[in-house]
């Protein structure tokens, strides 16, 4: 039996892929990074969704890589993933807050181990500018940005 962390996101399918995960989460990183696997599903009653898809249908599994700060919002969490697959459940959704955790048997119609996965490449539509990543890192690393020196040997 596998342990999975649900969130409840306005984010887009390429949102998430775009930046290796789904983040800006409150959650219990110990907790989080026992699970194997992120189940994502939509949130359509908030601030313009990015997504088509109807509220509480889940719209991604994700195979948990790792929980790291998120790089959009100080204090919180990115729930990185390796692979994912694209899924269509309506109403998988159970909770009042984005963040629950479960066990892969509270989930019946998904079988997580024979998904169709697909492997996770970050920011692969383009490229980070130097400012994006002094941006990341002065936020992982909690030091302003102008202590931050990149060099690119060619």
């Amino acid at each position: 039996m596998s342990d999975v962390v649900a969130v409840l996101t306005y984010k887009s399918k390429a949102s998430i892929l775009e930046t290796g995960g789904t983040q800006s989460w409150v959650l219990d990183r110990a907790r989080a990074s026992r699970c194997d696997y992120v189940v994502i599903c939509r949130n359509a009653h908030t601030r313009d969704p990015e997504g088509p898809e109807a509220h509480g249908s889940a719209f991604m599994v994700g195979k948990v890589k790792d929980i790291v700060p998120s790089t959009d919002t100080p204090g919180r969490w990115l729930i990185q993933i390796s692979e994912y697959a694209d899924v269509d459940f309506p109403d998988e959704w159970a909770g009042r807050n984005p963040v629950g955790y479960w066990k892969d048997s509270s989930f019946p119609r998904i079988d997580f181990k024979n998904l169709p996965y697909q492997p996770v490449s970050p920011g692969r539509g383009r490229g980070m500018t130097i400012a994006e990543a002094k941006a990341g890192l002065s936020k992982t690393f909690e030091v302003p940005e102008d202590a931050i020196e990149i060099t690119i040997r060619a």
